[in-house]
């Protein structure tokens, strides 16, 4: 890859810029980053990362093979009509714009474009993320594997279509919040019963850890693996059993539903405002 341009300099732009350095998925000084004014980013950018910024669009665009779109979903359609000129069909355009569709993109820009629209979580900043993808049909299949090595850089990467990414969205791209969420609580739950809060928080990460990865790495299901640590008259049991008295598994459904629902709603309203263009 001779050189790739990312719009948008934050927090989410960031994550990427780092996984794609440390993996060594593109050299530093091929890699051009801008956003819309804000000069001090840009420079933290530069100065942290070794990459090159700028506001000069025929220096960000001349020679780019990757352009990643990572500005805020409400700019999306300025961000995207200022550059139309500058993009071309040779070049792959990645979205991790929540909500903006693939079609929207191409409207805006007004051509035919081989768009990626990605749905990456906060995780991305730790090289953890889960990553949905979905692609338009004129995404070659060189340019799907480069896709798949750009966001495996910042976790796991999986395709699915795109109008999936709303469940997506409620699922993996929330789901980290539910996570600390539930943190939150037992943190709580063990102030309470005499223990203190530092010690308690490093049990919680290691047991959360620990059981994510007998998930991932057993063939059974995690209801088997939940049975077999819930002896009949134990302390499980009793734990488990005031989670079922109280709901808890289906407040976790209807949470990862109403976030779908919130996503669709959003997409479909970004896209009304976005039709003027």
């Amino acid at each position: 890859m001779k050189k790739m341009t990312i719009v948008g300099g934050g927090s989410m732009a960031e994550a990427i810029i780092s996984g794609i350095l440390e993996n060594g998925f593109v050299k530093q000084k091929n890699v051009w980053v801008t956003n819309q004014s804000n000069q001090e980013r840009l420079q933290y950018l530069e100065k942290r990362y070794g990459i090159n910024g700028t506001y000069d669009l025929q220096t960000l665009f001349d020679g780019t093979d990757i352009v990643i779109l990572a500005m805020k979903p409400k700019d999306a359609a300025q961000a995207i009509a200022k550059i139309r000129g500058h993009l071309s069909e040779q070049m792959l355009i990645v979205s991790v714009l929540a909500g903006v569709s693939l079609q929207t993109i191409e409207r805006i820009a007004g051509k035919q474009l081989a768009v990626v629209r990605a749905m990456p979580n906060t995780s991305a900043a730790v090289g953890k993320s889960a990553t949905a993808i979905a692609v338009n049909e004129r995404v070659s299949k060189s340019q799907l594997e480069t896709t798949r090595k750009l966001f495996e850089t910042v976790g796991l990467a999986t395709f699915v279509e795109e109008e999936q990414l709303d469940a997506v969205t409620g699922l993996s791209g929330s789901g980290p919040a539910y996570i600390y969420y539930l943190i939150e609580a037992m943190e709580n739950s063990a102030v309470e019963i005499g223990l203190e809060k530092q010690i308690a928080k490093q049990l919680i990460v290691q047991t959360l850890i620990g059981a994510a990865e007998m998930v991932r790495s057993s063939a059974k299901p995690p209801e088997e693996l939940r049975r077999e640590v819930t002896s009949p008259g134990g302390t499980t049991e009793a734990g488990v059993r005031i989670l079922e008295e109280n709901g808890v598994r289906q407040a976790f459904i209807s949470c990862i539903k109403a976030a779908a629902t919130q996503s669709k709603k959003m997409g479909d309203a970004l896209s009304s405002e976005l039709k003027v263009y």
